[in-house]
């Protein structure tokens, strides 16, 4: 198994390979990290969403794409930090300094 493990997610019906997913690599020893964009943000308002947070080693959304789907930008979804909600440059970090990429 990778060391790391960056999944990039864009559709919001993939909640549960996300979860499934991290859950096994995490149990692997792997470091994780979820970037969700366009659609895939309303995952957000998941209420599996705060546990996933709590699970995976970073998770961050890209900001646009939230407000683009009709969220405002100060309604932080629960379990992340403020600071996650970020721009594309996190599945830039994902592409650059994870050794697996995975997208849903």
């Amino acid at each position: 198994m990778a060391k790391s493990l960056g999944i990039f997610v864009t559709s919001p019906d993939s909640m549960d390979h996300v979860i499934g997913v991290t859950k096994a690599a995490k149990a692997k020893g792997s470091k994780v990290k979820v970037f969700f964009t366009w659609k895939a943000t309303t995952l957000s308002k998941d209420p599996r969403f705060p546990g996933l947070c709590e699970l995976a080693d970073d998770v961050a959304i890209c900001v646009d794409s939230y407000v683009k789907q009709g969220f405002s930008v100060d309604d932080v979804p629960e379990g992340l930090e403020p600071k996650k909600m970020a721009t594309q440059a996190q599945h830039g970090i994902i592409i650059e300094d994870y050794d697996c990429y995975l997208s849903l």
